[in-house]
């Protein structure tokens, strides 16, 4: 008899047990002052310090897997007025077994608490800031520039997948699509591919850029990306709705990525019916007026089309907004008042 075999087997009779680094049991995982055992749920908060002005709770939840796997971060609420993603995660919280997930699945519900509470657009009502353009963030900042910090610091980087999930905002009449950034790392992209591909909406818009400084990462997917970190950013539903039929979009979106990610044990469903778009561009106000839009979400455009006219305050008109190119209307603003150089419209060219 083989040696080495001779001794394995003597092992065995001892009750020596292997397991491959795949089948390493699940440890606790600690998220903050949280701490999550394998195959249990945990939601708390994540303390964002006061400092130049008041701080901030964060809502979080840990669901934590009895199996080895990666840890996945879903964001929902960098903008409070974009409610599908923070119902679908927490409906995902409760529906998610962590008996029979395989790996970490962090959800921050509420990413940004003062504009949620607010019920602002875009900013922060506290120091009005963007918080999807503040990132990395740092300490001694404003609320949202903390804010940006604690998720960086203490979800981001402890990563292997990252969705920062939007809704269309309060005054946008939006049509679901993923943004799929493009890095130029062969690997890094392979997995965003598939991630956009496995959330199912049949819009994705192709994003190349290069990668930012990670210390200047601006963006919550950027934030990743400079980490390493596999990232795409969703947007399912439109002025302020808080209907099923966006919050399920979302939360299947979720579900499916799961099943790619090999994170529950059911099969993939495929996506086969993409409508590719790239070079988007997002038109702004020239001035602080009354906006009405002569178009909706999704239509497809010729160059030149008229998307809208924005008026003075007094109903005169001040420019007409045309389309750049021909392309898919991905959004346009919905309600009447904008400030100078908020987004009106943004298009994408269908891609070849």
């Amino acid at each position: 008899m083989n040696r080495c075999f001779a001794i394995f087997l003597a092992l065995l009779c001892l009750g020596v047990s292997f397991t491959t680094q795949a089948e390493k049991p699940a440890v606790t995982y600690t998220l903050g002052a949280l701490e999550a055992q394998p195959g249990t749920t945990v939601s708390g908060y994540l303390e964002v310090p006061a400092g130049v002005d008041a701080g901030t709770r964060i809502p979080v939840s840990i669901i934590h897997g009895v199996h080895p796997g990666p840890t996945l971060a879903l964001i929902a609420g960098t903008h409070g007025y974009e409610y599908p993603p923070i119902t679908a995660l927490q409906r995902l919280r409760k529906e998610l077994d962590p008996a029979t997930l395989s790996g970490t699945v962090i959800l921050i519900h509420v990413a940004n608490p003062p504009s949620f509470l607010g019920r602002t657009i875009y900013t922060s009502p506290v120091d009005g800031k963007n918080l999807n353009r503040v990132y990395p963030g740092k300490t001694d900042g404003t609320v949202s520039e903390r804010i940006a910090h604690v998720i960086t610091t203490q979800v981001i980087e402890r990563a292997d997948y990252l969705v920062d999930m939007h809704g269309g905002d309060g005054n946008e009449i939006l049509r679901p699509y993923i943004y799929m950034p493009v890095t130029g790392d062969a690997e890094l992209d392979a997995k965003i591919k598939g991630m956009a591909l496995a959330f199912g909406l049949d819009h994705i818009v192709i994003d190349p850029g290069r990668l930012a400084d990670p210390a200047a990462s601006v963006f919550t997917d950027m934030t990743g990306l400079t980490r390493g970190v596999a990232a795409i950013t969703t947007e399912t539903g439109q002025m302020g709705s808080n209907d099923d039929y966006w919050v399920d979009m979302a939360q299947d979106g979720v579900m499916n990525l799961l099943r790619h990610l090999k994170m529950i044990d059911e099969d993939e469903i495929p996506n086969t019916g993409v409508v590719w778009l790239e070079d988007y561009q997002v038109i702004r106000a020239s001035s602080t007026g009354v906006f009405h839009a002569s178009v909706r979400d999704g239509y497809m455009v010729a160059e030149g089309t008229l998307l809208g006219v924005l008026m003075n305050l007094f109903g005169e008109p001040v420019m007409e907004i045309r389309a750049p190119f021909a392309g898919v209307v991905n959004y346009v603003v919905g309600t009447p008042p904008v400030s100078e150089g908020e987004p009106l419209a943004m298009i994408s060219r269908v891609a070849k």
